[in-house]
């Protein structure tokens, strides 16, 4: 038999990856040209040609029992996260240095690793709705206990009373996601200022340390420039995850890293702590041969622009067939408010049309559906004559 906790994660299992095998499933029925699948955000842009160089330099010069040995410090390679460390420093005027990074395998690797890391049984992490699902998964992984926020539908900012009464001396971590996954709302200065002082108040108040954890992987893709705040210049005690697999399009390669300033309460305890986290939980250590590329593509982009086409032809597309959403301001994702209250039901309909969206409640925010248009244009275009029918069914 396997474990109870297994047997709840099995039932409840992600409703993001059951809608992308049911994309499959169709695609083989009906032919994949037929079918419109926004249920996976899985980059459709190619890596950046100097991630393909990197890796084949690399792999020609490099010694190959270096290189795919295990490295020194679970840590990661030393002149990788000096790397890292030089290239926020130089784009957000910090002051890193090599000891502050853990190489990680994805945000995903990351947000375990420090989740590991932080929490005793009973510990409270709060999240903000809506918010990526699987921050529930990995807090219960480590016994510790979700708060949620109500989510503010008009603007999809952090709701500031609700989150200051949640508080308590119990409280240990808070997750903000930023680019937001699934709304692409960017927290404003404004709002990440007065969450800070928020936080500031509690600590004193409880007489306990509150870590803010920041969930990076769509920093770098923000349109109409819009600027994201780096959280480490408005709270000392917050750490930083971060991912390649969007910035760079190399979600399989599970690449990232984290961020522990020494600013941070027992930074020095808290980093030794993520190292030996990144051995126990089985990772031993981040992949030698991507730590190396993601070295050498520190400056590299990927090209938004083609996401910034679908967000304004799918956006004003749904919008012109009466649907409601606000527009995103990063990531790849449409947060769209279903016609009737069962958004689930809303989702089953839309099969009917070959169109794969995910319930909102998937992300603590029934009455909406997400769409990721991290797709092919021709994708978007030719499903607005799909949403069109889809829409004309709930008028």
């Amino acid at each position: 038999m396997i474990s109870k906790k297994m047997e709840n994660m099995v039932a409840n299992s992600s409703a993001i990856r059951a809608m992308f095998e049911e994309g499959n499933r169709l695609a083989a029925k009906y032919g994949a040209e037929n079918v419109f699948d926004f249920s996976l955000g899985n980059p459709n842009v190619p890596a950046p040609e100097a991630v393909k160089k990197a890796m084949i330099e690399i792999l020609s010069e490099e010694d190959p029992i270096v290189l795919h040995g295990y490295t020194n410090s679970n840590a990661g390679y030393e002149d990788v996260r000096q790397a890292v460390a030089d290239s926020l420093n130089e784009r957000f005027g910090t002051n890193f240095a090599s000891r502050n990074i853990t190489m990680t395998v994805g945000a995903a690797g990351g947000l375990n690793v420090i989740l590991k890391s932080l929490l005793n049984p009973g510990d409270e992490v709060v999240v903000f709705a809506p918010y990526f699902g699987e921050y529930r998964s990995y807090t219960d992984n480590y016994d510790g206990v979700i708060v949620e926020i109500s989510p503010d539908t008009e603007t999809f900012q952090p709701k500031l009373d609700e989150f200051e009464k949640k508080l308590s001396p119990k409280t240990k971590a808070v997750i903000v996601n930023t680019p937001n996954n699934p709304t692409g709302v960017v927290y404003s200065e404004e709002t990440i200022q007065k969450l800070a002082a928020i936080l500031e108040k509690k600590q004193k108040e409880f007489g306990t340390e509150i870590y803010l954890i920041s969930d990076e992987p769509y920093r770098e893709l923000a349109y109409d420039g819009v600027e994201v705040p780096y959280l480490t210049k408005y709270y000392a005690n917050t750490v930083v995850g971060y991912s390649f697999s969007k910035s760079l399009s190399l979600p399989g390669e599970r690449i990232g890293y984290l961020v522990i300033p020494d600013e941070v309460a027992d930074s020095e305890k808290l980093n030794a702590a993520a190292n030996v986290a990144t051995r126990i939980l089985g990772f031993v250590n981040a992949p030698t041969l991507q730590q190396k590329v993601v070295k050498a593509c520190l400056n590299e982009k990927t090209d938004i622009s083609y996401y910034d086409r679908n967000r304004e032809t799918l956006y004003n597309g749904l919008k012109e067939l009466g649907f409601e959403c606000i527009k995103p301001e990063g990531a790849f994702y449409l947060f769209v408010k279903s016609p009737v209250a069962d958004e689930k039901e809303f989702c089953n309909t839309a099969k009917k049309y070959n169109i794969l969206i995910v319930p909102g409640s998937s992300f603590g925010c029934p009455g909406y559906v997400r769409m990721a248009y991290c797709v092919a244009y021709e994708t978007i275009v030719n499903a607005l004559p799909k949403f069109a029918e889809l829409a004309r069914e709930y008028r």
